[in-house]
């Protein structure tokens, strides 16, 4: 079995979505970056890595045993083990996980790229283990939705414009279960004031979904306006809307 040694990880929690597992690029000063001492190196094929990658699902038992308990993490100068914690790479992504000793990658965190170019050289030569897996399944399976776009509508983003566009749809689904026509009609003529007098005469999810669809590609100014107004008032909204303007990237 591969070993890398003195791994820094930035851990990304609950994560379902790889675009959410931010690169060191975007890695910020707030940010908790740890130090694994030893930690254990698979190659898989591609599908697999996009699994892991991408879900929240129960790893392979067969991965589960072949890594148990041969990684260490070193805190406050002591080396403390870990039962499933692994850096996984298909030849072209890299993660570093923690199950925090359940089956499922709850925790998971790119590496430096020093590191990462290190994997490349580490695995270049060698075969993807194969573990069973029930990969169309998996892929019919996958939904995206409001609180969880596809990675089609988060691309090319950086990680405040993320935030930020998850953010502005955890307040456009509020804004739904409102179900209220005049509201609703003042919010899309804030986003598109040029068609006022094509909706005013519409209904509350006719209207809903032109501003759901419209605002769903990119990140533009008219987002960044549209999500600060929409979260006043709301003081969970108005705490996360807060935190993103105070950030800092390394």
């Amino acid at each position: 079995m591969l070993f890398l040694h003195d791994v820094w990880v930035n851990w990304f929690e609950g994560e379902e979505n790889g675009y959410n597992i931010c690169h060191f690029h975007e890695w910020r000063k707030d940010d908790t970056v740890e130090l694994l001492d030893q930690v254990p190196l698979i190659k898989v094929d591609p599908v697999m890595f996009h699994y892991i990658e991408n879900d929240l699902s129960e790893l392979p038992q067969s991965l589960l045993k072949g890594i148990h308990q041969k990684a260490y993490i070193r805190k406050n100068h002591e080396r403390i083990q870990l039962d499933y914690c692994f850096v996984v790479t298909d030849g072209t992504g890299i993660l570093a996980i923690d199950t925090i000793g359940y089956s499922i990658p709850i925790r998971k965190s790119r590496l430096i790229p020093r590191q990462e170019q290190l994997v490349y050289e580490m695995v270049k030569d060698i075969e993807a283990d194969s573990y069973p897996f029930e990969a169309a399944e998996y892929f019919s399976s996958k939904e995206y939705h409001i609180l969880a776009l596809s990675p089609d509508h988060m691309r090319g983003l950086t990680r405040k414009e993320r935030q930020l566009k998850q953010l502005l749809f955890m307040a456009l689904d509020q804004l739904q279960a409102t179900k209220n026509t005049s509201e609703i009609k003042y919010w899309y003529t804030e986003w598109n004031p040029r068609r006022y007098e094509e909706i005013k005469d519409q209904d509350f999810s006719q209207i809903w979904e032109l501003l759901y669809e419209e605002t769903l590609p990119g990140w533009s100014d008219k987002h960044l306006l549209l999500c600060e107004n929409l979260t006043k008032g709301n003081p969970f909204f108005e705490k996360l809307w807060e935190l993103e303007q105070e950030t800092k990237v390394n």
